[in-house]
């Protein structure tokens, strides 16, 4: 309940963060470990305590793409969605980091849209924030050149773990800006020698935040 509080206290009342402590299932899922997977029938949806989720999506060839990362005190629309018209998922969803969680049951999503003001006022935001990202997502691709997008990536996972320390593979950075590894480690060196980065063994040091 501490937790719950600290996270949505300052959102919700207090009737509200009794019920969500009382039917919300709370989970620990380990960094890497998928939480929804494409084509899943969503029956509850998150609501962040504390780490990262990494939002996917996929092509017809299994390639995926980075859309963007929900943390502590967010929850992903995009479920919201599913849940409400009973179809399957159009993403995939990845711990960035360890994550605690609370899963709400989707029978309480009508209902406390229409009994607490809060509630319908806190996933109104995230459809917003959501949905921002999403159109973020689409300029990046569509205007930024790969290096620029290679650097947003980089900093938005700096971002969102709370550290400019990055244990990641150049084959994970090729795999969510769906490209190849060989143009990763390309541009990961031109953005060292521009002085944006510092490039260690399976280590990347994000300089410019």
């Amino acid at each position: 309940m501490e937790d719950l509080i600290e996270n949505y206290g300052y959102l919700f009342e207090d009737e509200l963060l009794k019920e969500i402590h009382e039917i919300g299932i709370y989970k620990s899922v380990k960094e890497g470990d998928v939480l929804i997977e494409i084509g899943d029938y969503i029956k509850s949806m998150p609501l962040l305590l504390n780490g990262a989720i990494k939002i996917l999506r996929e092509d017809k060839e299994g390639e995926e793409l980075a859309l963007y990362f929900i943390e502590r005190g967010d929850t992903c629309t995009m479920t919201l969605s599913c849940c409400v018209g009973n179809s399957k998922s159009e993403i995939r969803a990845v711990a960035e980091t360890d994550v605690h969680l609370i899963m709400i049951p989707v029978q309480k999503m009508s209902e406390w849209m229409r009994k607490y003001s809060s509630w319908q006022e806190f996933i109104l935001q995230s459809y917003h924030s959501r949905m921002m990202e999403m159109l973020e997502a689409i300029d990046t691709i569509a205007f930024l050149k790969m290096d620029e997008r290679l650097l947003k990536y980089l900093r938005d996972k700096a971002m969102v773990s709370h550290n400019d320390q990055l244990q990641v593979k150049h084959k994970d950075i090729a795999q969510d800006l769906h490209t190849s590894r060989v143009v990763v480690s390309r541009l990961l060196k031109k953005l060292e020698r521009d002085n944006k980065i510092k490039l260690f063994r399976n280590r990347i040091k994000v300089i410019a935040l």
